[in-house]
């Protein structure tokens, strides 16, 4: 047992190869290539976990100017699909928080043995919307004004082949989210809600 210890002791890796390196992913990544010449002004993607050991992935995508096409936000339909997921079962479902009711929309995006339910949503300044005619509308509401909208993308998923079970996960988990906020940060991040 000594002997095994001593190795152990020995053997343990105690040089770090980025001691001498420093390394910043803002530097080393590239803002824009190829056909890619805009990007958000700030994406945060975070990973939570219960305590029955459950994950929830929560991303979020703002950019600053939802007017034309600079910086929109963009449908995880077609970013899961771009990275070879197969993305079926859209439906738009109505999620009830304290705070009023969310129109969210619900996919489920398939590459190989993940299937991943996802619920989410964009905000257009401080309106809640979904893709499509109803974002362009919010847009053009703002462009009558005069004003120039922020936005933001808020996508919710998690791993498992229970939509149902993920779905109740998701809502559970926005509604704490939800809760957590400051007035004026869940404007932000749900809009303006009704009902």
């Amino acid at each position: 047992m000594i002997f095994a210890m001593l190795a152990g002791i020995g053997l343990t890796p105690t040089q770090r190869l980025a001691q001498d390196q420093s390394i910043s992913l803002e530097a080393l990544i590239p803002k824009s290539f190829a056909n890619l010449d805009k990007i958000y002004n700030q994406v945060l993607s975070r990973t939570y976990v219960n305590t029955e050991g459950d994950l929830i992935m929560l991303s979020i995508a703002y950019g600053g100017n939802q007017i034309g096409e600079s910086l929109q936000v963009h449908r995880p339909e077609y970013c899961y699909a771009a990275q070879g997921f197969q993305v079926i079962s859209g439906m738009v479902d109505a999620l009830a928080t304290r705070f009023g009711n969310l129109t969210v929309r619900r996919v489920v995006a398939i590459k190989g043995q993940r299937h991943e339910p996802i619920t989410y949503w964009l905000t257009v300044g401080d309106k809640a919307t979904l893709p499509g005619w109803r974002r362009k509308l919010v847009q053009i509401g703002y462009g009558l004004t005069g004003r120039i909208p922020d936005g933001m993308l808020v996508r919710i998923s998690s791993i498992g082949v229970d939509n149902a079970e993920a779905y109740k996960a998701q809502d559970e988990f926005i509604r704490d989210l939800l809760d957590r906020l400051q007035v004026e940060d869940r404007v932000k991040v749900m809009g303006v809600t009704t009902g």
